[in-house]
């Protein structure tokens, strides 16, 4: 199931002042080697995840894979930690390249350096980790051609910046051994405030809809915090008699390993806060998924644990009924699209923009919106949001960046093409589920179809524009999920909602 590679030390770990440092060495093949690039997917990967829950998080567990199919889901697991008050991270990382660790892998000096700089290893902490038992030991080949911590590593400088690190590689997922380095893990921080990092993608290789599915017992399992439990629900992939199964998680013995510290540091609740998998990426491959997953460990919370993938728009965070039906006067539609089309300019200019910068002023209105991108009468991007869980004016910007950098069916923008690109702004209402296609009003209606762990939207001037009825629109719909034309006919899931549709006057010239 995992496949060992070994590489030359000497291409990732240079000597720095008697101590090491260890370059990037994934930087242009997982996410953008390109620095103003990499802040900028990260900047948007967290500008469009939810807020934090309450309580006090200690650890959390993030995918590891390529940018393009889950920075999203870093995103909405870094936004649980971003700005908090951390003296030190340890990450946990999945042992791909190193045959035969059974140990605890920490590399115990000098920095980690990505195209974000250089993070520093913190020395106290991993000395003490070494320090702890026979469990852990000092051994940096687990770590020179091993992806699973780099790949974290600028959501880390980026939410919690000049915080220094303890990277380990955990060498074994059996329990006793997990719930031991937990524990080592806890004693080695003492009292300063440490948050755990733990590195995992989930099934491997069956369907979308079979990977949505199992991937949903393995987080439920990873969020009660008991290793063994969860240790025996990741145990068996053959038993669980799914077509294409490889493994329910890469990254069982960090994700173990972090559920044991977060115990010993006072986690009392984990919550599954996102999920998605290589399916439901435009042009992603159903018959073959890889899943990602989010989950943070907390002192204390109140609510359910539970995930945020469910209805869309359920997760509404607070946006009363008054705001969900007000329309937006002039002056707000005004601002709004020169808030994205300001939020763009910026990016261009200075290779970043904060999504919510100039929002103060807004009224705190909560809505989902999508925005639009046109150059002489052509779709140039598209990207929205339908949950009204965020102040519409950071996700205007949100999404408008999104638009230019991540619509995956077009290039990224050009600087030079933001002059003829025309913005156009739809402000959302929640989306509600409907009993069935009979319900939905052309033209009036947006929609968005689930089936089969698989899911697409369409916004309500699609139908009008295209000139296309019902049984069309959702004939298309289908397809844009990747499904068979007919498959809205029977079995699928039906939300709609409806929009507020404006932009700036004509062609820009």
């Amino acid at each position: 199931m995992i496949r060992f590679v070994l590489v030359a030390a000497a291409l990732v770990v240079a000597s720095v002042a008697g101590a090491s440092e260890r370059r990037a060495a994934f930087a242009g093949r997982f996410y953008p080697a390109d620095s103003t690039a990499l802040a900028a997917a990260v900047r948007v990967s967290l500008a469009q995840a939810a807020a934090p829950r309450a309580g006090d998080p200690v650890a959390i567990v993030a995918p590891h894979a390529g940018y393009v199919f889950c920075a999203d889901i870093m995103g909405e697991a870094f936004r649980q930690v971003e700005g908090r008050e951390v003296d030190v991270v340890v990450l946990l990382g999945t042992n791909h390249t190193r045959a035969g660790l059974s140990k605890a892998a920490v590399w115990t000096d000098g920095a980690w350096r990505t195209p974000l700089g250089a993070a520093l290893v913190d020395l106290e902490t991993a000395e003490a980790l070494l320090d702890s038992g026979s469990d852990v030991i000092d051994d940096r080949f687990a770590h020179t051609s091993e992806h699973s911590i780099e790949v974290l590593l600028p959501f880390v400088q980026t939410v919690l910046p000049g915080v220094p690190i303890v990277p380990v590689v955990v060498g074994s997922p059996e329990t006793s051994f997990c719930e031991r380095v937990g524990r080592e893990i806890a004693r080695a921080v003492g009292k300063r405030r440490a948050l755990v990092v733990a590195s995992s993608d989930l099934a491997h290789y069956p369907s979308s809809s079979d990977a949505r599915r199992v991937d949903r017992a393995t987080l439920d399992a990873m969020a009660t915090l008991d290793v063994a439990a969860f240790r025996r629900a990741v145990s068996d992939p053959v038993s669980a008699e799914v077509d294409g199964l490889l493994t329910f998680a890469c990254g069982e013995a960090p994700a173990a390993a972090a559920m044991a510290a977060a115990k010993a540091l006072g986690a009392t609740r984990g919550d599954v806060v996102a999920y998605a998998n290589s399916g439901d990426i435009p042009g992603g491959d159903v018959s073959r998924a890889v899943g990602y997953g989010a989950v943070v460990f907390s002192r204390s919370a109140s609510g359910a644990p539970g995930s945020r993938d469910g209805a869309p728009g359920a997760e509404n965070g607070g946006a009363s009924a008054d705001d969900a039906a007000r329309p937006l006067g002039p002056a707000e539609r005004r601002a709004l699209l020169e808030h994205a089309r300001r939020t763009l300019e910026t990016h261009f200019a200075h290779g970043s923009a904060d999504p919510a910068a100039g929002c103060a002023s807004f009224p705190s209105i909560r809505r989902g919106a999508f925005v639009t991108l046109t150059r002489d009468g052509e779709l140039r991007g598209c990207v929205g949001r339908i949950a009204s869980d965020r102040p519409v004016c950071e996700v205007v910007g949100t999404m408008a960046l999104e638009a230019v950098l991540r619509d995956a069916r077009f290039r990224p923008l050009e600087r030079s093409e933001l002059a003829r690109t025309r913005i156009e702004i739809s402000v959302l209402t929640p989306a509600v589920a409907v009993a069935g296609p009979e319900a939905i009003v052309v033209g009036r209606d947006g929609v968005v179809l689930r089936k089969q762990g698989r899911s697409a939207v369409f916004l309500p001037q699609v139908a009008t524009e295209q000139g296309w009825d019902r049984d069309t629109f959702l004939s298309q719909l289908a397809r844009k999920a990747g499904l068979p034309a007919d498959a809205w006919r029977s079995g699928a899931e039906f939300f709609t909602f409806q929009a507020e549709v404006f932009g700036e006057a004509g062609e820009s010239p």
